[in-house]
C-alpha cells in the first residue's frame, strides 16, 4: 500500500496524548475480510452512484479480490468488479516494493497482469501508476502499460507531488472532451500537493496541462477542500476541452491528520481503531467492517464520499483496498 499523508492538522493537537491505550486487536470469529472489502467497495459505489449515477469508482490494489478466492486468478467475482468503473494498481512494471525506477520482478509483474486483465475483460479500465525517473525506464513504463492496453502515469517519485518533467506532454494528448472513464487516454496522480504554496499555486499548476484525468486529494496541505470555482478549472484542460477529475481517499485506514479525526480518540478510541501501522505514522489500522467506520467513509450527509460527490468531483479513487491481506496475515499466524 503507498501511504499519502496530506491534510496538515496543528502539531499542538497531540501534545501530551498517548496511543498506548488503543485496543488490542482480537481477531474476531466468522469475519472473511476479503468479503467484507468486497462488500465495502459495492456499498460506497451503490451509495455514490445514488447521489451521481455516472459517479466513478477506482479502487486501487487489492486486485485479488476481482476474484472470488483471493489466492487464485478465477473465477472472476462478478458483483464486485461491476462495481467499479475501473481497477488500478501500482508498480505493475516499475516501482515494486518501493523501489524507484526498478523493474518490477517478471512473476509479479506476469501476478499483477494476470489479476488486471480478468478485470479488463469485463469492461473494466486499468489504471496504473509506475514508479520511474530515468527517461528510459520512464518511456519503457508507458510502452509497456500500452501494450498490455492499460492507462499508465510514470510517476518520478513514491510522494506523487510533482508533474514529472518528462515526457513534455501527456502520453496520447489529444484535445477530446472527456466524459467517462473509457474516454480517457492519459492521467496524472498528483495526490500530494505539498509542492504548492497555496491551493491556487496548484490548481493553476494543473489547470496548465493536458492530462485526460486529474487524481487529487480532496483537501490541500491546509486541511482546507477546493472551492467550487477551483474544482471547475481543474476540470478544464489547457487546451480548453472537459476532463475528468477524481478525489483520493483511504477507505481502509484511518489517518490522523484527516478532517474526520477527533482528539480524544488517543485515549477514548472508538471500538473500531486499532494500532499504528508500523513504520507509516499516523496511519491506523481500523475494522473497516464495522459500521461506526463506514459511517465516515459513506451514507451520510457527512461522510467523506458524499462530500467528494457534492464538491462536484467526477469520482473517488480508493487506497487501503490491501488492507484486508493484514487481517487475512494475523488470522494466519493465529492458526500456525
Amino acid at each position: 500500500m503507498h501511504r499519502k499523508l496530506l491534510v496538515l492538522l496543528s502539531p499542538l493537537l497531540f501534545l501530551g496524548c498517548s496511543f498506548d491505550d488503543l485496543p488490542d486487536f482480537i481477531i474476531p470469529a466468522n469475519v472473511d475480510y476479503d468479503q467484507e472489502m468486497r462488500l465495502l467497495v459495492e456499498d460506497i459505489s451503490v451509495y455514490a452512484k445514488g447521489i451521481d449515477r455516472d459517479f466513478i469508482v477506482v479502487p486501487q490494489n487489492g486486485i485479488e479480490l476481482i476474484t472470488t478466492n483471493t489466492q487464485t486468478n478465477g473465477p472472476v467475482d462478478n458483483t464486485y468488479v461491476n462495481s467499479t468503473d475501473g481497477i488500478a494498481q501500482e508498480a505493475v512494471f516499475f516501482g515494486q516494493d518501493g523501489k524507484v525506477d526498478q523493474p518490477t520482478s517478471e512473476t509479479e509483474s506476469d501476478r499483477l497482469q494476470d489479476y488486471l486483465d480478468l478485470a479488463k475483460e469485463e469492461g473494466r479500465e486499468i489504471l496504473v501508476t509506475d514508479f520511474a525517473n530515468t527517461e528510459p525506464n520512464i518511456d519503457e513504463s508507458y510502452k509497456e502499460n500500452a501494450k498490455a492496453g492499460y492507462l499508465s502515469f510514470a510517476a518520478d517519485s513514491l510522494n506523487l507531488n510533482d508533474i514529472p518533467p518528462h515526457p513534455k506532454e501527456p502520453v496520447n494528448v489529444n484535445s477530446n472532451n472527456i466524459d467517462k472513464l473509457e474516454d480517457v487516454k492519459n492521467f496524472l496522480n498528483i495526490t500530494n500537493p505539498s509542492l504548492s504554496n497555496t491551493r491556487q499555486d496548484f490548481v493553476d499548476k494543473l489547470s496548465e496541462t493536458d492530462y485526460d484525468l486529474l487524481i487529487i486529494d480532496f483537501f490541500f496541505t491546509d486541511g482546507e477542500p477546493y472551492t467550487e470555482e477551483q474544482i471547475k478549472q481543474l476540470k478544464v484542460k489547457s487546451n480548453g476541452s472537459r476532463r475528468l477529475l477524481m478525489a483520493y481517499v483511504d477507505i481502509g485506514m484511518a489517518q490522523s491528520d484527516r478532517y474526520y479525526w477527533d482528539p480524544s480518540w488517543p485515549t477514548n478510541p472508538p471500538a473500531w481503531l486499532l494500532d499504528e501501522v508500523p513504520n507509516e505514522p499516523g496511519n491506523y489500522y481500523v475494522e473497516y467492517w464495522k459500521a461506526g467506520w463506514q459511517d465516515i467513509i459513506y451514507g451520510n450527509n457527512d461522510s467523506y464520499i458524499f462530500m467528494i460527490a457534492d464538491a462536484g468531483f467526477d469520482g473517488a479513487y480508493m487506497d487501503g483496498i490491501d488492507v484486508f491481506e493484514y487481517f487475512d496475515s494475523l488470522e494466519t499466524e493465529e492458526e500456525e
